[in-house]
């Protein structure tokens, strides 16, 4: 199997939320490699787009996360938090630990305005990881981050891009907005020994609702 590490894609980042501080911005950097065979796509029943997407929930106070769980595609994971390492790039969770998702916690958290992010692994040397069928979700399928404050906040999905890395939209992916929004990235595209993987997975989503954690 491959391993992935989604902050060799990640680059120029700015993040804004409030008057949270952004934090410099990363360098690029390639992923850790490995070899293996690709697993099985993961399947899902043909269904119709919604025809109407959710408006947007009013934003949220600071609170930490705490879990992830993406019902469409089966993903349930604890969120630890990580940020940017001695050479600048974005973290991610440990290898070693290939069923944690990572939030970036120097930016908002996930129901507050502007952009959180979420990151995680598509495999690693041992197998699949948890963000391996994230490019399967399609718009409408909704994204659950339970928080600190024990309250779940429910984002809808927008949209699904695979982008290459030397076309990544960081502007895009991590401009300030004015509505809660949440990003997912892994590793998507092509796999090289070499360069690693080709491109990155992005989901954009923004939070349509809230409910009290179980």
């Amino acid at each position: 199997m491959t391993l992935c590490a989604v902050s060799s894609l990640v680059m120029g980042v700015v993040w804004a939320s409030g008057d949270s501080p952004a934090p410099p911005p990363p360098t690029a950097a390639r992923s850790s490699d490995a070899a293996g065979g690709a697993p099985p796509p993961f399947r899902r029943a043909p269904q119709p787009p919604p025809k109407n997407v959710p408006a947007s929930h009013t934003p949220l106070p600071s609170s930490r996360p705490v879990k992830l769980a993406v019902p469409a595609i089966v993903i349930e994971a604890p969120l630890i938090g990580v940020g940017l390492d001695a050479k600048r790039r974005l973290g991610a969770p440990p290898l070693s630990k290939p069923k944690l998702a990572g939030w970036y916690q120097s930016g908002p958290s996930p129901g507050e305005a502007g952009t959180a992010l979420i990151v995680g692994h598509r495999d690693t040397r041992t197998g699949p990881a948890i963000f391996l069928n994230l490019n399967a979700l399609r718009r409408g399928d909704t994204v659950n981050v339970a928080r600190a404050d024990r309250q779940t906040a429910v984002f809808t999905v927008d949209d699904v891009k695979t982008y290459k890395k030397s076309e990544f939209p960081n502007d895009k992916v991590y401009g300030s907005t004015a509505r809660p929004e949440l990003r997912l990235l892994t590793c998507g595209g092509r796999f090289n020994k070499k360069t690693g993987y080709s491109a990155n997975v992005v989901v954009f989503a923004h939070l349509t609702s809230l409910k009290k954690t179980a």
